[in-house]
C-alpha cells in the first residue's frame, strides 16, 4: 500500500514563517506545525507534533536567516520529520490577490509576475509571501504550489462597499477596498457552518484581533464589509500600524515635516499603533502588565476604535446577531473582550464573566440580546483544504 501523501503549508509574515504539515485531503490530520521567528534579528525555529510535543528547536546568530534561507531550513526539517513520506503540494498564504485572483490559484511564472505587481499594496507582507514560493520553485520545481489569498473572501462584498469616492478611472484601475485577513474569516465561518449552522447563517461581526487587527461583517457566511481597505494598514489600530487616518495628515507630514514616501510608510506600518501610542511595546501582554499611563491610553484607544467600528458594521448589516472573537488578542485576552463588550452594551451585549475567562465557545450571558463567542482561527488548516481541493481538481 503506498505511503499517504502530505500537504505542506507556509504562512510567511514580515519577520516569521509559520509552517505546517497535514495529511492530504480536506479533512487531513495535522502532523507537525511550527514557526521560524525573529527573522533578520536572532532567528529561532521551533516545531511540534500534533500533540504539542516539541520535535525540533534551533537557533541562529543575529541576522542569520532571511525568508528564503528560512524556507530552506523548513524544507530540510520537513524531510527529516516526514522520513520519506511524500509531499504532494505546497499551499501558501498570499495577502493580496488584487482584482485578478478571487480563488486559490496554482502558481506559475505568469501568476508570480502579477503578484509581484501587487507588492506596493501590501509592502509589509507581499514580498515575504512570495519569497518562500520562489525558494521552493528552485528546490522542488516539480511540486505544485497553490496561492490562497487573504483578499478573496471579501470579493462577495457589494460594489458600494468596495468603492472609494475617487474618479472612476482610478476605481477601474483597481484603487478600491479589498479587505484582508480573509483566510481567518473563511476558517471561522466554515467552522461555524460545521458546528453551529444556525449561527453561521446569521449576521455576524468577526473580530480578528492580533498584531494585525480588523473586523468583518458577515451575513449568511459571506463578507458584507470590512474595516481594512486598499491596504492592510486601514481600519483598526494595530500593533504597529495606524489604522484609519485622515489623508490630510499625510499631506501635512509631506509638506510641513518633509517626509517622503518611505518615511511615511515606515511611520504608518512600523512605528504607530499600540507601539506608537504607548512608546513601550506593540504586544498587548506587555501593555497589560505595565503601570504606565501611556500603556493604558494605548489599550483604551485600541478598544475605542474596535467599538466604534462595530457600530459601523452593525449598520452595514442592518443589525447584528453575534460577535466572534478570534486571533491572538481576541482568543487570549479576556480583558480586551470584556472592554469591547462593555462598549457594546447599547447593542444588548453582556458577557458571562466565567465563560469569558475560560475563553472558548460562547462567552455571552444567558440574557444577552446578542451572543458572543471565541473561535480560535486556523489559517493553515484553511490553506490545506484549498490546496488539497486544487490538486484533486
Amino acid at each position: 500500500m503506498p505511503t499517504p501523501g502530505c500537504i505542506a503549508v507556509l504562512n510567511a509574515g514580515s519577520s516569521s514563517i509559520k509552517f505546517a504539515l497535514y495529511e492530504a485531503g480536506c479533512a487531513g490530520a495535522l502532523l507537525f506545525r511550527g514557526q521560524v521567528e525573529r527573522l533578520g534579528l536572532a532567528p529561532h525555529l521551533k516545531a511540534a507534533d500534533a500533540s504539542g510535543a516539541v520535535v525540533a528547536e534551533r537557533n541562529w546568530q543575529q541576522g542569520g536567516l532571511d525568508h528564503r534561507a528560512a524556507t530552506a531550513e523548513i524544507l530540510k526539517l520537513g524531510q527529516e520529520l516526514l522520513a520519506g513520506r511524500p509531499v504532494l503540494a505546497f499551499g501558501h498564504r498570499v495577502v493580496h490577490g488584487g482584482l485578478d485572483f478571487a480563488a486559490p490559484t496554482r502558481i506559475n511564472p505568469g501568476v508570480m509576475a502579477k503578484l509581484a505587481h501587487l507588492i506596493p499594496l501590501a509592502p509589509l507582507h507581499q514580498p515575504h509571501n512570495l519569497a518562500p514560493i520562489e525558494a521552493i520553485a528552485e528546490a522542488a520545481p516539480h511540486l505544485p504550489q497553490i496561492a490562497c489569498f487573504d483578499t478573496a473572501f471579501h470579493r462577495t462584498q457589494p460594489p458600494l462597499a468596495q468603492e472609494f469616492a475617487l474618479p472612476r478611472e482610478l476605481t477601474a484601475a483597481g484603487v478600491r477596498r479589498y479587505g484582508f485577513h480573509g483566510l481567518s474569516y473563511d476558517y471561522v465561518t466554515t467552522h461555524l457552518r460545521e458546528t453551529a449552522p444556525m449561527l453561521a447563517r446569521s449576521r455576524l461581526i468577526i473580530a480578528h484581533l492580533g498584531n494585525g487587527a480588523s473586523l468583518c461583517a458577515v451575513a449568511d457566511g459571506r463578507s458584507v464589509a470590512s474595516t481594512m481597505g486598499f491596504t492592510a494598514v486601514d481600519g483598526l489600530m494595530m500593533g504597529t500600524r495606524t489604522g484609519a487616518l485622515d489623508p490630510g495628515v499625510l499631506l501635512y507630514l509631506m509638506q510641513e515635516r518633509g517626509m517622503d514616501a518611505r518615511g511615511i510608510e515606515d511611520l504608518l506600518y512600523r512605528k504607530s499603533g499600540l507601539l506608537g501610542v504607548s512608546g513601550l511595546s506593540s504586544d498587548m501582554r506587555t501593555l497589560r502588565q505595565s503601570t504606565a499611563p501611556e500603556a493604558r491610553e494605548a489599550i483604551d484607544l485600541f478598544v475605542y476604535r474596535i467599538v466604534r467600528e462595530i457600530g459601523s458594521l452593525a449598520a452595514a448589516l442592518g443589525g447584528v446577531d453575534a460577535i466572534i472573537f478570534t486571533a491572538g488578542i481576541g482568543e487570549n485576552d479576556p480583558a480586551t473582550r470584556a472592554e469591547v463588550a462593555a462598549g457594546c452594551r447599547w447593542l444588548g451585549l453582556a458577557l458571562d464573566e466565567v465563560q469569558n475567562r475560560a475563553g472558548r465557545g460562547r462567552i455571552s450571558a444567558d440574557g444577552s440580546r446578542l451572543s458572543a463567542w471565541v473561535v480560535p482561527t486556523d489559517e493553515e488548516r484553511m490553506i490545506t483544504r484549498y490546496t488539497s481541493a486544487a490538486i484533486a481538481a
